[in-house]
């Protein structure tokens, strides 16, 4: 009988990161990753099984990039980065204020 226990690779384990962290679905990811011995896509379960830290961690990896990416770009100089940033991180918001002195009328007759 042949043995079709999964062994995941170095690569497979990068590419299970990497699309956790670009937001791939695991259903998806699963049917991408083939088990060698069988040349068929791997069971939700064995993706689960084998690629628990990986799974965990692609996402955090990928967000903690992309938020070293903003920051890098916002102190840079760049600043929708920094109103981004801004807006978001520090609670700022646009406001408008308008102020009225004097008594103001309304006519509907144009």
């Amino acid at each position: 009988m042949v043995n079709k226990t999964f062994e995941p690779t170095p690569e497979q384990r990068k590419q299970v990161e990497a699309m956790k962290g670009f937001g791939i679905p695991e259903p998806d990811i699963a049917l991408l990753i083939i088990n060698p011995r069988t040349e068929e896509h791997i069971a939700r379960d064995t993706l689960r099984k084998h690629f628990k830290y990986e799974l965990d961690v692609g996402a955090a990896k990928a967000n903690s990039k992309v938020a070293e990416s903003l920051y890098k770009q916002a102190t840079d100089g760049n600043m929708s980065a920094a109103i981004w940033w801004s807006k978001t991180r520090m609670g700022w918001k646009e406001t408008q204020g308008v102020e009225h002195s004097g008594k103001v009328t309304v006519s509907w007759d144009d």
